[in-house]
């Protein structure tokens, strides 16, 4: 959606009105220099903005309050009023209102993606417990964002400056991770990590690592046959559909070896297994990616943070990193559409204005 200064407009969900991300959005608008990349639109309301804006006295947050998404200031922080009545702010508490308002912010959010009235989201954290209802029954942002794009399989993508981790499973507990490690979820996640890569990313030829389910691998079917029946199958297959993926390769000697700095990718098959390394490996930089909606959308690597919201101390270095990873991906997808755009209609295009300017010419206009 082109704008009058060339510029993305993101929205930014609040998360849960209890946890830091209301904090972590003022502090990182605080800069205003963010404007020049992008024109911000923060679907929340005034109050509780204001509340935690008394709390962080040292960052100046000036914003204005907008009526429609399609109308905003693009030299300011606009912020969309998603509710009026007044709400009981508890900074650092689990309650049902935290929740609760946490996907009202969500679910008005991702309306303005899908009207176009926005050019990417990033969500503010959410409490996975708390946001449960008839409206949200989901573990978390990823499977919530797939159904309502309709997307047929997304992959959560951690994404640092030194390493990209994608998961075969995710909010998984552990007991049910090796009976959801199949040749084809391992294949789907393959096909969206290359596609993401080339036009997200600007790799045009991309080498993804895939990782193991058991210890050392499977030790070759002694610790485990997951690697010998489905995971090298599935990589085999995934080479013969042009996809240059290698492994599998044992976990923990993987990451001590710095293996993930001669891959583009990683496919990590279960939560922990990628996001323990990738956590301790990207120093506070971490961004998660929704790859596979045919939207953009990024979040900090991390959660609340109940144990110091309200107190002035989150660090915001990865919201921010989400902001600007959000406007990188989206130019990227427009210059991916650009380069592969019809070549013989572009020429005709060409062609057209040539003869049109020729018939200008003769008849005398335009002198």
């Amino acid at each position: 959606m082109p704008n009058e200064i060339n510029k993305p407009v993101i929205g930014i969900s609040c998360g849960d009105i209890n946890g830091i991300g209301i904090e972590l959005i003022i502090k990182t608008f605080g800069d205003n220099r963010i404007l020049e990349q992008c024109t911000p639109i923060i679907f929340a309301s005034n109050k509780v903005i204001n509340f935690y804006r008394k709390s962080i006295p040292e960052v100046n947050f000036n914003f204005q309050s907008v009526r429609e998404t399609n109308r905003v200031n693009h030299k300011q922080i606009n912020v969309y009023n998603c509710w009026e009545e007044e709400v009981n702010i508890n900074p650092g508490q689990l309650t049902e209102a935290g929740g609760k308002y946490a996907i009202k912010s969500l679910q008005v959010a991702i309306q303005a993606l899908k009207d176009s009235s926005i050019n990417g989201l990033v969500t503010a954290p959410i409490h996975k417990k708390n946001v449960q209802s008839p409206e949200f029954n989901y573990s978390g942002h990823t499977p919530f964002l797939k159904v309502a794009f309709g997307a047929e399989d997304v992959l959560m993508l951690m994404v640092a400056e030194n390493m990209r981790v994608g998961l075969v499973t995710e909010h998984l507990p552990l007991s049910e991770v090796a009976g959801n490690i199949t040749r084809q979820a391992i294949l789907s996640k393959l096909h969206i990590l290359k596609e993401s890569l080339q036009k997200d990313f600007r790799i045009d030829k991309p080498k993804i690592a895939v990782l193991g389910l058991n210890p050392h691998a499977g030790d070759e079917g002694l610790i485990g046959k997951e690697e010998e029946e489905i995971i090298k199958p599935a990589i085999k297959e995934a080479k013969h559909a042009n996809i240059l993926a290698n492994g599998p390769y044992s976990a923990d000697a993987f990451f001590a070896r710095g293996g993930h700095e001669k891959f583009d990718a990683v496919l990590a098959m279960y939560h922990d297994q990628g996001l323990i390394p990738f956590k301790s490996l990207a120093i506070g930089t971490g961004v998660n990616y929704t790859a596979g909606l045919p939207v953009v959308r990024t979040s900090p690597d991390h959660g609340t943070a109940f144990d110091i919201a309200g107190k002035n101390k989150a660090d915001e270095s990865s919201f921010r990193a989400a902001i600007f990873k959000a406007v990188d991906i989206y130019q990227s997808r427009i210059e991916y559409a650009q380069n592969r755009a019809n070549p013989m209609k572009r020429m005709s295009e060409v062609v057209l204005t040539n003869v049109e300017d020729e018939k200008i010419e003769e008849s005398g206009e335009g002198a």
